[in-house]
């Protein structure tokens, strides 16, 4: 089996390093990553100047670019065949509710299925690998667990994208896994208003407070319980029970 893995907080990240380490227990793993963190990229592109991948080993490379970059370069350019599976991650901080829409990890996961191959993104549900009080390390042997059981499904769902979340806490007190929804959230206060050195009005989008409605069934509900949440994501989000609707709400020309 032939693994890419990528991420959006940079080739040096240490959840990058777990999930390699995790992936190669199914198989060869190429590794191609942004130089640098590119958190909250969503699913951009870079069209306004070309890209420099580095080849920092004989399947590890770094580009100046974004996570969808990264999988787009290396399935297209840089890989010698195409992956079997893209896995992203494993990402500092969760990736729950209206996050997904946001994360360059979850981009990075649906840039692999937009080109047709099956897709896992991963995230430790705390922003901090250590405050559970031990290495990122205890996870591998789980993740590559997950892993073997996921990829050998006999029909992995298609058109979807698997998004992990593990609870922050350690790997031997995890509960088990469910198979969940988003959750919902809301962010207050994440605009600071500053001033330049010159005086001028800035603003800076970040921190606040974050509260999250997490009914259950939803990701957010299963971390808080200390289960692992995988949620089904596909590309369509057409929302199809309005379509129905039609003749209420249409004006004719």
């Amino acid at each position: 089996m032939l693994l890419l893995c990528s991420n959006d907080d940079g080739i040096l990240a240490p959840g990058l390093v777990c999930l390699e380490q995790a992936a190669r227990a199914l198989g060869d793993v190429f590794v191609v990553a942004p130089d640098r963190e590119q958190s909250a990229t969503s699913h951009s592109l870079t069209l306004h100047h070309p890209l420099r991948p580095v080849q920092l080993s004989e399947h590890r490379w770094q580009v100046d670019g974004t996570p969808t970059d990264c999988v787009m370069l290396a399935i297209e350019a840089l890989m010698p065949t195409r992956p079997d599976f893209v896995l992203s991650g494993v990402n500092h901080g969760p990736n729950m509710g209206e996050d997904v829409l946001y994360s360059g990890t979850v981009a990075a996961a649906m840039e692999g299925l937009a080109l047709g191959i099956p897709a896992i993104a991963v995230s430790y549900a705390g922003r901090d690998f250590h405050t559970v009080g031990v290495s990122l390390d205890q996870y591998v042997e789980p993740l590559a667990k997950l892993f073997r059981h996921i990829t050998a499904l006999p029909a992995f769902p298609q058109h979807t994208l698997l998004n992990v979340n593990i609870p922050p806490i350690p790997a031997a007190e995890i509960k088990g896994v469910r198979l969940t929804r988003l959750g919902r959230r809301v962010f207050s206060d994440s605009i600071a208003k500053m001033k330049d050195p010159w005086g001028r009005p800035i603003y800076w989008i970040g921190g606040g407070s974050v509260t999250w409605s997490a009914g259950e069934g939803t990701d957010v509900d299963a971390v808080r319980e200390g289960y692992v949440s995988i949620t089904p994501l596909h590309l369509d989000i057409t929302n199809e029970a309005r379509l129905t609707d039609s003749e209420s709400w249409w004006i004719a020309p």
